[in-house]
């Protein structure tokens, strides 16, 4: 099986054209390398793939024949994502709450000021 199809049967891409586009920005890898969307998949083989900021690990466990129901997903890999990796996205969540958002405008004298205090620091 293709490896977008692979990744749109078992869930990680809504549509397989996303999954595609995923494939050719080089945002999934099989055992280390980046992978064209034709790329077959094969049991056993370790994926890692790059998405919303966090690298996902699985390794495949069998093949489906088609898109699966979100309760049968783990019938067909092994999710291997270290802990560290949702982790380090929590700490970006609360990162990004600091930053001004954005369509806020144009930063205060105040918010200068601020700025000014703490490189002086």
């Amino acid at each position: 099986m293709r490896i977008d199809k692979y990744l749109w049967c078992v869930r990680y891409y809504k549509t397989r054209n996303i999954a595609t586009e995923a494939c050719r920005k080089g945002h999934v890898k099989v055992n280390g390398e980046s992978v064209k969307p034709s790329k077959a998949i094969f049991n056993q083989e370790k994926i890692t793939i790059r998405k919303n900021q966090i690298n996902y690990k699985l390794e495949v466990l069998d093949i489906p024949t088609n898109r699966v129901g979100a309760k049968l997903v783990d019938l067909y890999r092994k999710d291997i994502t270290p802990a560290e990796e949702f982790e380090k996205f929590e700490l970006l969540k609360y990162s990004k709450d600091y930053y001004r958002k954005k369509g806020a405008g144009r930063p205060t004298k105040k918010d200068r000021r601020n700025l000014d205090e703490l490189q002086n620091e």
